[in-house]
């Protein structure tokens, strides 16, 4: 039997080590995200990666 495209996709998810994650956030923060990310030319989830180390390196020295 076939597979579908959800399957598929989970499959190579599974695969590769990734997951989705999903936040609420204000319409603002979603902006400069977006913004930001364009302004790098980075992916928005390799900004928000970013982020968080960078955030965690400099709570660490604090």
């Amino acid at each position: 039997m076939a597979k579908s495209i959800t399957e598929i996709q989970a499959k190579s998810d599974m695969k590769r080590g990734v997951n989705v994650k999903g936040f609420k956030l204000h319409v603002d923060d979603i902006a400069l995200i977006e913004q930001v990310s364009t302004d790098l030319n980075i992916p928005q989830s390799q900004l928000i990666i970013d982020s968080v180390k960078f955030y965690l390196e400099n709570k660490k020295a604090s």
